[in-house]
């Protein structure tokens, strides 16, 4: 039987202290670093896709959401002409219908709507009606089930069943009897149709408890009467409106209106909908509407006519194609924090390695295998980094919640595999048996990464983004990673010559403070002949996806300023109603506006034709005419139709100078120098051609068939009408409000709600309104500040790697009489140069990247209007990002050197100490 050794003394021999254990008391401080960066790591990891998930779903919903539930519903209707239906039976096609929507398509709460209705309305000719411009009101018919829970009766009762020779007794919206001066009792007569003559009474008033509800969508004249226009021209205005009929009724609407139509209308509930389970709601909407589904849906309910249609497979579609065009630019922030934080782990793994290297070689040369010292330090890793990464990924899970785990798991797993491995894998490489120089086998990596970056910096230009319903672009988006990456490879080739020539710069003078710190920030710690790439890649990788992700945003934001103007016309638009002119007053009030650079009044009208234009004959066009000064200021901010507004100054007793649109001019081009002749208004002008342009800020367009002419006395003469402005357009920072405040009290009252007030702020608003573009905009800057810290880490263990060697130098130059000022100085020259050289150098790389994948990026997806496609390099974005990456790396070190620079040297010189 055997046992544990015992003493002489009968005690139990103390056995082997557990590796583990022994090794987290030795060293507790880098235990728990190394937690802390396991667990920050693992944390943004599995954030990160959660927070995208939610912001693809964001935007899903609130882009069905603002096309309203008349798009975003399933709607079914049948006719009465393949047979009427009683109430039971509308209520029993309604349940068959809500009884094949599956799991990924729920309807709204609100519930769906379901009735019948007269497909014409009834010409009334009660004498006593309004007539706005001599044309009957129309009433039509609906009967719906569940009108008593969305109505309320003010006067009178719900309609009844009546005699077939008798009225239909209806009821009306009491705001609809106000409009048509109707009153209880009221008999309405009608025009005769096909069916003959009808006649309706009104039995009751009702109000609608909820009027912007979803329940009245596509049934607005219930609510209130409508004022429409006849589609001849030109238009007429007139009243409709429609009136609640009883279930016993519906026999009643296909004399009415011709025909009747049943229908029922289920909304879909857009808020459960997610960004992941899009393709099989796309699918069983497919199904619904022309597919499987619709098909049983016409044997179950024996009716061949019943027909169901709905706009959600286009917008299912149009979304899905939004949220691809705008992953590949969405990608970049994330894709450049999960580089630096892949270099920040593995400078950590560098550092430990260095920090442990003797104890490893020591544990080498007694007799342990480089396997069983590797496994002993993957559990050492497994005690600290898993629980730290376990918990990072609960915490994520709980502070971002989300339906979807896999991918978050997935991220938070490969970071922490990569915490765990990473410093293993670095003691398995320093044990291994020593190898000769390998320059060679540095140069040809680095050429095989110069290579790949050429090629996919070729490739993107070549071909531009990801074709359109590709999704993510992984080449897009490992196109600036690869440059940042070659870009380090670059800058630590060089930046050891360029400070050693620095360094040797500053030997030939007096002090020796600089040369020494300029001569190891060259030839780098312990035996390396230059410093460590690894700073490098992690500064430069997070300069290079700041600055190019910033002027994506950049651009993005002047791209839809630009857009927002070309829209409005300008920074401010006023327009009068068609016919009326502004009032000179609205106009200087409107030019005295706070914010208001420049005040454009224009005369316009569309009507115009110029004949002289070659065969064509008469060309219509649309005359602008406007102070040339003012209008050619605000063609140079909208960036349409910009012109020098000395070409049309004009001479007594010549044509009058003109700008025209391209096609006017290319078809006045057989003209020679005649004059052409433009008739506006009653009026007839001779105008010559002065200069060709691209359109006018005053319409949007192609800017085709457009003659621009200076106002003055001759303009005015010619045509009198031109004198009284009917738009104005301005220039600055106009204040929406203020500006709408000034038209309701400066128009004339029974004008004012007519006019239209615009501003490009507005705009602006409206197209960055999108959460897709929003949720992009706040993923880039938080993944911009991860980056920025894991960029900072990265210093940090730089710094902490090199301290035992500067720790000792600076004890010796103690003891020679180097004051504590000086130490701090020489700790500075050693750490600023390669910092700051990687934040420059980074900017250049990403001005690199700029230029040469800027071409191939389209932002429409992100402006939210079509735009050019390409990317503008501006040099405030990358400069902005290298100079506080660098204004950040020179506070870390300043820091570092004030706060550890004197404790090294005291910890160095302490009698005794076994370093």
């Amino acid at each position: 039987m055997t046992g544990q050794a015992r003493t002489p003394g009968g005690r139990r021999a103390p056995g082997p202290a557990p590796w583990v254990r022994t090794r987290l008391r030795a060293a507790p401080l880098a235990a728990l670093l190394g937690v802390a960066l396991a667990f920050v790591a693992v944390l943004l990891a599995a954030a990160l896709p959660r927070a995208v998930d939610r912001g693809a779903d964001q935007a899903l919903r609130s882009f069905l959401h603002d096309r309203g539930p008349s798009q975003t519903s399933l709607t079914a209707t049948a006719t009465s002409r393949h047979g009427t239906m009683t109430p039971a039976e509308l209520d029993s096609v309604l349940g068959t219908l809500r009884s094949r929507t599956g799991d990924a398509l729920r309807l709204d709460p609100s519930g769906p709507v379901h009735g019948a209705r007269a497909l014409r309305g009834r010409a009334l000719a009660n004498p006593e009606l309004p007539r706005p411009e001599t044309v009957d009101p129309l009433l039509n018919l609906v009967h719906l089930p569940q009108a008593a829970e969305h109505t309320t009766m003010v006067a009178g009762r719900r309609p009844a069943a009546t005699a077939p020779d008798a009225p239909v007794e209806v009821a009306l919206a009491r705001s609809t009897a106000a409009t048509l001066n109707v009153s209880l009792g009221t008999v309405l007569d009608t025009r005769p149709n096909i069916f003959g003559t009808a006649r309706a009474v009104v039995v009751g008033l009702y109000d609608a408890t909820d009027t912007d509800g979803v329940y009245w969508t596509d049934l607005p004249c219930l609510t209130k009467a409508c004022l429409s226009a006849t589609p001849a021209l030109p238009p007429q205005q007139f009243w409709q409106a429609g009136a609640l009929i009883a279930a016993e009724s519906l026999d009643r609407l296909a004399p009415w209106g011709e025909t009747a139509e049943y229908f029922w209308r289920l909304p879909v509930d857009t808020g459960s909908l997610r960004a992941d389970r899009l393709p099989s709601a796309a699918k069983e909407t497919a199904a619904f509407v022309a597919g499987p589904t619709a098909s049983g849906l016409t044997s179950a309910v024996g009716r061949s006519d019943l027909r169901i249609s709905s706009r959600l497979p286009d917008l299912f579609e149009q979304a899905r194609a939004r949220e691809r065009a705008a992953a590949p630019l969405a990608a970049i922030g994330p894709a450049g924090v999960a580089g630096v934080a892949a270099v920040v782990l593995c400078l950590a793994a560098a550092l430990g390695g260095d920090r442990r290297e003797a104890e490893l070689r020591l544990l080498l040369a007694r007799g342990g295998s480089r396997t069983s010292i590797v496994r002993r330090l993957l559990a050492e890793g497994a005690v600290t980094v898993l629980p730290g990464s376990a918990l990072a990924c609960w915490l994520a899970l709980l502070l971002v919640p989300g339906p979807r785990m896999a991918a978050s798991l997935l991220a938070a797993s490969a970071v922490a595999l990569l915490s765990l491995l990473a410093f293993p894998v670095r003691a398995f490489v320093l044990l291994s048996p020593p190898r000769g120089p390998g320059p060679r086998r540095r140069l040809v990596a680095e050429l095989l990464v110069l290579a790949a970056t050429a090629a996919a910096v070729f490739e993107v230009r070549r071909r531009g983004v990801a074709p359109a319903g590709a999704g993510l672009d992984p080449l897009l988006v490992a196109a600036p990673l690869l440059l940042a990456l070659s870009g380090a490879l670059l800058l630590s080739r060089l930046q050891p010559a360029v400070v050693g020539l620095v360094a040797r710069a500053a030997g030939r003078g007096s002090g020796v403070v600089g040369f020494l710190g300029l001569t190891r920030a060259a030839r780098g710690t312990g035996n390396r002949a230059r410093p460590s790439v690894l700073p490098l890649i992690a500064l430069l990788l997070a300069v290079t996806t700041g600055g190019f992700g910033a002027t994506v945003l950049g651009t993005v934001e002047g791209a839809r300023l630009q857009a927002a103007r070309q829209a409005v016309g300008g920074d401010g638009q006023i327009s009068a109603p068609d016919g009326q002119s502004l009032p000179p007053e609205l106009v200087r009030a409107a030019a005295a506006l706070p914010g208001v650079r420049t005040s454009v009044p224009v005369w316009t009208r569309g009507d115009g034709s110029v004949t002289g234009a070659g065969p064509a004959g008469s060309v219509q066009v649309t005359v602008v005419v406007a102070d040339p000064a003012a209008y050619a200021e605000l063609a140079r901010t909208v960036g349409r139709g910009r012109f020098d507004p000395a070409v049309l100054a004009t001479a007594p007793g010549a044509p009058l100078p003109a700008l025209v649109s391209r096609d006017l001019a290319r078809a006045a081009a057989g003209s020679g120098s005649a004059p052409l002749h433009l008739r506006i208004a009653g009026g007839d002008v001779a105008i010559r051609a002065a200069a060709v342009v691209d359109g006018t800020p005053v319409l949007p367009g192609d800017g085709s068939g457009v003659v621009v002419l200076p106002a003055g006395p001759t303009a005015t003469a010619a045509v009198p009408l031109s004198a009284r402005p009917n738009r104005w357009f301005a220039t600055g920072s106009t204040d929406p409000a203020r500006l709408a405040e000034l038209v309701r009290t400066g128009a004339p009252a029974a004008q004012a709600p007519h006019y239209l007030v615009r501003t490009s702020a507005e705009v602006v608003a409206e197209l960055g309104s999108d959460p897709l573009q929003r949720s992009a905009g706040q993923l880039f800057w938080a993944s911009l500040a991860a980056a920025a810290g894991f960029a900072l880490l990265a210093v940090l263990l730089t710094l902490v790697r090199a301290a035992p060697e500067r720790a000792a130098l600076l004890a010796r130059l103690r003891t020679m009489g180097l004051r504590p000022r000086q130490g701090v100085a020489l700790i500075l020259a050693e750490a600023l140069p390669q910092a700051l050289a990687a934040a420059f150098g980074g900017a250049l790389v990403a001005a690199a990247a700029v230029v040469l994948l800027g071409p191939a990026v389209d932002l429409s997806s992100m402006v939210g209007s079509a735009v050019p496609t390409g990317l503008g390099l501006a040099p405030w974005p990358v400069l902005s990002q290298a100079l506080g990456l660098a204004a950040l790396v020179a506070g870390v070190v300043l820091a570092e050197a004030a706060i550890s620079g004197r404790r090294q040297i005291t910890t160095e010189l302490r009698a005794g100490d076994n370093r």
